[in-house]
């Protein structure tokens, strides 16, 4: 099976603008981004979409989650507020099928989304 976008970028195969890494994800800037802050936060793990995740996989899915908090601090968007999006399938607007968690700030976001 071929490797993901995401996986080709944890890999360092295709450049992106990374803000954030450690051991278990890596954050990088959304080459086109739907805010001023569009940041992709991808687990090192390929898993397709939250769906697909395992029991084995809670720790990670909990380090995902403090991360992006930990990174809208450092960018400095928990001031004004941000909002996190996890799409699963098609219909949610999911491109890319390796779990991701987009961290979008910098302006006023509007409800509903979509």
């Amino acid at each position: 099976m071929s490797q993901t976008l995401f996986e080709r970028i944890v890999a360092r195969e295709i450049p992106a603008t990374i803000v954030f890494e450690d051991d278990r994800i890596v954050a990088f800037r959304d080459i086109n981004p739907k805010a001023p802050t569009h940041v992709l936060i991808v687990p090192r793990k390929p898993i397709p979409r939250l769906a697909d995740a395992q029991p084995q996989d809670h720790a990670m899915l909990g380090h995902l989650l403090l991360k992006a908090a930990e990174i809208a601090r450092q960018l400095g968007l928990d001031a004004t507020g941000y909002r996190l999006v996890i799409n699963n399938g098609p219909d949610a607007g999911e491109s890319v099928p390796h779990l991701h968690c987009h961290l979008l700030g910098g302006r006023p976001m509007a409800w509903p989304p979509g």
